[in-house]
């Protein structure tokens, strides 16, 4: 019974991501968003509960990844999609223009084929976590829907080829793993983990559109200097 525990857990992250979906092609982003992040709390529990129970199975490692698309990949591209739909106006080519954010959908599932076979991403990641994509895209969106931006689907779109490169990218980026909790070695970590806090008090959830910028920026300076990967 304990083994099928932690792809339930799995399931309820990609249910969250397919109810994401559904609000994010409504336009209703508050609640898409919400339903992404319930998602990504489901995504942490699964991975420490398989390892809680000694239960790790391929099935679980693939159904992870399955569920991330959605709830990562599919999720914000349908959030990006309704916004262009929403400010591009014109009946010719113009119309398929939304289409683009698909791209983004692609790019996450071809992170996470790649992150399962990667042997190098056990302390680290190599190029953007889509969960960190996500929550860019998310928090983005939630700061500009509602105003009126010069260019904005054309930014939108160069933002959005921009960060779907980075998902495949092989840039190193750090995560926030310890090995141990003493501040040597872990300053980066530390460091990220206060800003993005005052971030997030500031300017509560709208902070992920800095934040994230932030972390890769962060994870340059670190490749550069080999502190903290």
């Amino acid at each position: 019974m304990k083994k099928h525990i932690p792809n339930a857990v799995t399931c309820c992250n990609l249910i969250c991501g397919c109810i994401a979906t559904y609000f994010a092609f409504q336009g209703n982003f508050i609640a898409a968003t919400t339903f992404i992040v319930i998602g990504a709390v489901f995504d942490f529990f699964d991975g420490m509960t398989a390892r809680l129970l000694k239960v790790d199975s391929p099935v679980g490692k693939e159904l992870d990844s399955l569920a991330d698309v959605i709830t990562f990949g599919f999720a914000p591209s349908a959030m990006v999609f309704t916004v262009l739909g929403n400010t591009i106006t014109g009946d010719g080519l113009e119309k398929l223009i939304p289409f683009v954010a698909f791209v983004m959908a692609a790019f996450s599932a071809l992170r996470l084929a790649k992150f399962n076979l990667d042997e190098r991403q056990t302390m680290g990641f190599i190029g953007l976590p889509t969960p960190a994509n996500a929550l860019f895209w998310t928090s983005l969106i939630l700061a500009v829907a509602d105003k009126q931006i010069p260019y904005m689907p054309w930014i939108c779109i160069a933002l959005l080829l921009l960060t779907s490169w980075l998902l495949i990218s092989e840039i190193p980026m750090f995560a926030l793993k310890f090995k141990t909790f003493a501040w040597q070695g872990n300053q980066l970590r530390y460091c990220f983990i206060l800003i993005s806090a005052i971030l997030l008090i500031l300017f509560r959830w709208t902070a992920f559109s800095i934040i994230i910028p932030l972390y890769i920026l962060a994870s340059l300076v670190a490749a550069k200097t080999k502190t903290g990967l």
